[in-house]
């Protein structure tokens, strides 16, 4: 079974930074496919960015050059690294796993994409103060 387990929100003032860490136990294969969603309140749930057993990396156009995606700990850890944070970034993040290399870019846009992942991590709360 594979389990996922996310840390590392927090409230920070615009313009500052946090890191997510999403780590991954049990076995979910060679070939893997990790994305970041967030929910807002009262908006839908929307992709941030993904990335994949090679380390091919996905990102939504709003976070581009401000979020960065990356594997550490043999692969076992995911962070995702966000910088220049905006009060649009508020939301609860979920970091999502799929035993599948497929890390399409239009997992992250279109509102079928989380359906995609069959793995979740509970969420954890990020806020960013004006």
């Amino acid at each position: 079974q594979v389990h996922l387990a996310v840390s590392g929100g927090g409230s920070v003032q615009g313009g500052g930074s946090l890191t997510l860490s999403c780590e991954v136990s049990g076995d979910i294969g060679g070939y893997w496919c990790v994305a970041w969603f967030r929910q807002a309140p009262g908006k839908e749930r929307e992709g941030v960015a993904a990335i994949d057993s090679t380390d091919d990396t996905e990102y939504v156009d709003s976070v581009k050059g401000r979020f960065t995606a990356f594997a550490i700990g043999g692969k076992t850890t995911l962070n995702l690294q966000m910088n220049s944070l905006k009060p649009e970034d508020t939301g609860v993040y979920y970091c999502a796993a799929k035993p599948s290399s497929l890390c399409w870019h239009h997992y992250l846009t279109r509102g079928d994409g989380p359906s995609e992942f069959a793995f979740w991590a509970q969420g954890t709360q990020v806020t960013v103060s004006s």
